[in-house]
């Protein structure tokens, strides 16, 4: 009879193999993450593959391919730019043949003679070595220009564009007559132009001195035009001469129908003063036999007549220069003036001598505007007796016959 199976549990089935966890263990969640730490085969390799890598990283070999590309193309345009250089600097067709081939515009009372004076040496001359900053300066020089741009333009021009001076005035230097513009700079008169100016002349300036001193001179003299003007009455075209040689005594040579007279209009307040000029100048020219100059100065009273010198008078201008300034603008009046060495003044009607009753030692009429003038006073002089002339001094208002200090300031409304 066979024996009985044995119900026992073997060893085996009791211990568990290597490897297997049991149902405690699979259900301790803290064994698991510390089996899975230990052995993951889902998150890494079960062993490392070595890679070669090169020796100059991708990017570095791609940026020295660009810049040794780039290289090149700096060489290439380089060595053509040496080519084109010296082709340039060779090559005929880049030569200034003729004068022709030099356009000048702004032309007006500058010559295009007197332009290619300063030209006419890079006639024959590669047109790259023209020096232009230099033939700049030299064209400025020339005292019509203000001033001057010159441009290259291939294969064989140059274009130069002028820009002349304006002038303000003409201006009486020795025995010469040229204009003269804001800044002091004096210009001879144009020649073969049409254009004529009309413009007083300039007395005062000299060659001698700096020409910051003309335009301190020219800044006295824009502001008497600009001040005459000023009311719309355009009183400078009555205005023949100025005499800027003493900056605090600023005199002007008024003409109109009955004459030129000298009237010294101070430092300022010009206007004031010459319209005080131009309301009474009838009225003095009826009062007294011979009215040569006017000082409107002094306080509160009007000179009559106060030069009793006449100013030096410049050289005689030339026949040629007559004619020049003549066509320029020039009044003949002033010319005149200048030339014969005599007074281009006249008398305003034939009085009595000076010195005879009804002439200086007549008492005037009422000069203003309802103020009674007293007698004038004579001053008495040899040098007036010699020259023909009185000096009478006619209070504004009627309270002293003594001249006082200049006054420029102080208008002379109530003459």
């Amino acid at each position: 009879m066979p024996p009985k199976a044995d119900s026992t549990i073997s060893e085996e089935e009791l211990s568990p193999p290597a490897g297997e966890a049991t149902s405690s263990e699979l259900r301790d969640p803290r064994l698991l993450d510390l089996e899975a730490e230990q052995e993951s085969p889902f998150l890494r390799a079960q062993k490392r593959v070595p890679v070669r890598r090169a020796a100059i990283p991708k990017r570095t070999v791609a940026y020295l391919g660009w810049a040794a590309l780039t290289l090149g193309l700096l060489f290439l345009a380089g060595m053509a730019s040496l080519s084109a250089y010296r082709y340039g600097q060779h090559s005929w067709r880049f030569r200034l043949e003729s004068s022709d081939d030099i356009e000048i515009t702004g032309l007006s009372n500058v010559t295009r003679s007197q332009v290619m004076e300063v030209m006419g040496e890079d006639i024959g001359r590669n047109i790259f070595f023209v020096p232009l900053a230099q033939r700049k300066k030299q064209l400025e020089q020339i005292p019509w220009v203000e001033s001057a741009s010159l441009m290259r333009f291939v294969p064989n021009r140059l274009r130069i564009d002028i820009h002349e001076r304006q002038p303000a005035a003409f201006a009486r230097v020795g025995s010469k007559i040229s204009l003269i513009d804001s800044s002091g700079v004096l210009m001879d008169l144009p020649v073969n132009n049409r254009k004529r100016f009309s413009f007083p002349v300039v007395l005062g300036m000299s060659l001698a001195e700096p020409q910051s001193t003309r335009a301190e001179r020219m800044k006295i003299y824009r502001q008497l035009v600009d001040e005459l003007d000023s009311s719309g009455a355009h009183y400078s075209q009555d205005v023949s001469e100025v005499d800027l040689s003493d900056p605090e005594d600023i005199k002007v040579l008024a003409s109109d129908a009955g004459g030129e007279v000298l009237v010294h209009l101070g430092s300022s307040n010009f206007l004031e003063r010459f319209k005080i000029y131009i309301t009474h100048v009838q009225q003095w020219r009826q009062q007294f036999a011979r009215l040569d100059s006017v000082d409107l100065r002094y306080e509160h009273q009007i000179v009559v007549n106060p030069d009793f010198e006449a100013a030096p008078k410049p050289p005689p201008l030339s026949p040629s220069q007559v004619r020049a300034a003549l066509a320029a603008g020039v009044r003949p009046a002033t010319l005149v003036s200048h030339d014969s060495g005599k007074t281009s003044r006249p008398m305003a009607k034939k009085g009595p001598k000076p010195g005879r009753p009804g002439a200086a030692g007549k008492a005037p009429r009422n000069v203003g505007s309802g103020h009674a003038a007293s007698s004038p006073t004579k001053q008495p002089s040899d040098q007036a007796a010699a020259s023909g002339k009185t000096t009478t001094t006619v209070p504004a208002g009627g309270a002293t016959t003594k001249p006082a200090k200049p006054s420029p300031a102080i208008p002379k409304g109530q003459a």
